[in-house]
């Protein structure tokens, strides 16, 4: 999918690439100032074109800048989940997008080395396309993604006013499968899991209340919770899983469906936790473009 979107990050809204590398910054605290986060900040800039360089920003820097962005919030806790969801307060999230290994590994190394002198590299998780925008159980993701001016509705901030409009806010859990207990499920069972058949993709409508479909379905919320996933498989030796990407307009419809699968609403939880677990969760603020630089002027000026 392609957009005419000068002031949006344009990875945002185009389909996940051949390779990528998701990147996770915190602050470095011991000596360093605002002086020292903004300096880093600048080295950045540069580099972050929008669309082989998608950058997020965390409420930890926001707030160590002494500013503001509307919105945004550390990531959820859920007294009533019935499950773990990790939190991270990190300050900065980059996803680097290529065709090629090679350049994805050479852009990774410019954009750490521009943060170094005040952040602190804390994950680098390595992502592929597989199939066509399949996780590696062979199940498709994203199939109800809206489309068109839907998405743009869903995932962009608009007439918010200038640093703002064109930004995005973004949701990011990477998620580990356990192969064994996935595995010895059968092809019913893993379809029950998730609500679709996987030969077709086909929801299923005798699905149980715990089925991924059921406990995600974005019109069943009120107000509606419609996202624009942007998934895509990992891997790490012999481990590997889903890397979950959500951008919105707001945090409020993915945290909506995060409540829900997690328990937290009726009790149920999501049939992915039978076989997968989140080891991380953040939340982050996509700046705007202006004039094909990142726009930095809200958590800057």
């Amino acid at each position: 999918m392609s957009t005419n979107l000068p002031t949006t990050q344009a990875g945002i809204m185009q389909t996940i690439p051949a390779h990528a590398n998701f990147l996770i910054f915190n602050l470095k605290t011991d000596g360093k100032s605002q002086v020292d986060y903004v300096a880093a900040l600048q080295k950045l800039a540069p580099l972050v074109d929008g669309d082989k360089v998608v950058l997020g920003i965390g409420l930890s820097l926001v707030t160590a800048l002494k500013k503001q962005v509307s919105d945004l919030r550390d990531f959820p806790v859920f007294p009533d989940a019935k499950v773990a969801l990790p939190v991270n307060k990190a300050a900065v999230w980059c996803w680097l997008r290529e065709s090629e290994r090679g350049a994805l590994v050479k852009q990774s190394q410019r954009v750490v080395a521009a943060l170094s002198g005040a952040f602190e590299l804390v994950s680098c998780v390595d992502a592929f396309k597989f199939g066509a925008v399949q996780d590696l159980t062979g199940y498709e993701d994203g199939t109800e993604n809206p489309q068109a001016q839907a998405a743009i509705d869903a995932a962009i901030v608009q007439q918010r006013g200038a640093g703002q409009d064109g930004a995005s806010f973004v949701a990011v859990q990477q998620w580990l499968h356990h192969w064994n207990k996935f595995d010895a499920m059968s092809t019913d069972e893993q379809d029950n899991i998730i609500g679709r058949r996987i030969s077709d993709n086909e929801e299923l409508d005798d699905a149980p209340e715990s089925a991924h479909v059921k406990r995600t379905a974005q019109e069943s919320f009120d107000p509606e919770a419609f996202v624009l996933r942007r998934s895509m498989p990992w891997s790490l030796g012999t481990q590997s899983g889903f890397y979950f990407v959500a951008f919105g307009r707001t945090l409020d419809a993915f945290e909506a469906q995060l409540k829900r699968m997690s328990g937290a609403e009726d009790g149920i939880v999501d049939g992915l936790f039978r076989f997968s677990q989140p080891q991380t969760g953040g939340y982050f603020w996509c700046p705007p473009m202006l004039a094909g630089k990142v726009d930095l002027s809200l958590v800057l000026d």
